[in-house]
């Protein structure tokens, strides 16, 4: 066969770049691109693609990517079914086929990007579970429970009771949070309805408050978390802190502020005492 009457198909023109033809047929197919620039339009384009997939792929995702061999043949798969449809419509004109080449090469980058987008996402959250957090448990949804305070001075906050303190949460306003963290169903003994800034923190009766935190099923629970509230009303009233200062650390994530104050990367009681 001579070289300007062989035409390689888009799919052995992306096994040549990835260098995965047998000898003999790259050397076929190198031959022949000397010779025909149709052939090299396409080979550009193939490499453009590649091009711009790793370009993204370098950008966006860190080094453990998943292995690409499952995109990778459902990509050789469309460009064959491709270049049969291509050889059914010859007579169409050649910027028609290019066109419909480009589409399928845009289409399939698309595919490959999303799944590796997908993978890297589970995996980074698998490994990093306090930065895509458990809502309605160890830390509250931000978009539910931002955390409001009131405009009370350290004063009046520093002079609260103990019940003022520790103010109970009503029981309508209760029903009203586990609708809105969508478990309305869950057992209310499992969880408690707990303030994200404390009242005595200056921390507001709302709903934009209060979040179902567990109280027995998680290692940081609403025992761990009554630790850290403590810790921070002594050293607002001691003047060791400033109450916006603790207001900001209690809501912004009361785990790592634990940690911080505490010292420790582990709870140093995670249940009520007696409790088993």
């Amino acid at each position: 066969m001579k070289n300007e009457n062989f035409h390689p198909s888009d799919e052995e023109l992306l096994l040549f770049a990835d260098g995965e033809l047998s000898a003999h047929r790259a050397d076929q197919v190198s031959a022949h691109l000397c010779a025909c620039w149709d052939c090299r339009t396409r080979l550009a384009e193939v490499e453009s693609t590649i091009a711009g997939f790793m370009q993204v792929h370098r950008q966006t995702f860190d080094p453990q990517v998943p292995p690409i061999d499952g995109p990778r043949a459902q990509l050789r798969a469309r460009l064959a079914e491709l270049e049969r449809s291509s050889h059914q419509n010859q007579r169409g004109s050649l910027l028609s086929v290019f066109s419909v080449r480009r589409l399928a090469y845009i289409c399939a980058l698309a595919l490959l990007v999303v799944v590796f987008a997908a993978r890297m996402l589970q995996n980074h959250t698998a490994k990093n579970p306090l930065i895509f957090p458990k809502y309605a448990g160890m830390l509250p949804n931000p978009r539910f429970t931002p955390g409001v305070t009131t405009t009370a001075a350290i004063n009046s906050v520093c002079s609260m009771s103990d019940d003022e303190v520790v103010a109970p949460v009503s029981g309508s306003l209760r029903r009203r949070v586990f609708k809105e963290y969508g478990i309305a169903g869950a057992p209310r003994t499992n969880y408690e309805v707990d303030y994200l800034i404390t009242p005595g923190l200056g921390g507001a009766d709302d709903i934009r408050n209060l979040w179902p935190e567990p109280r027995y099923d998680a290692r940081w629970n609403s025992f761990v978390k009554d630790q850290l509230e403590e810790y921070l009303y002594h050293a607002v009233c001691g003047g060791r802190l400033s109450l916006p200062v603790a207001q900001h650390e209690i809501a912004s994530n009361w785990i790592a502020a634990y940690k911080r104050y505490f010292h420790t990367n582990h709870p140093l009681s995670a249940q009520l005492p007696g409790h088993q």
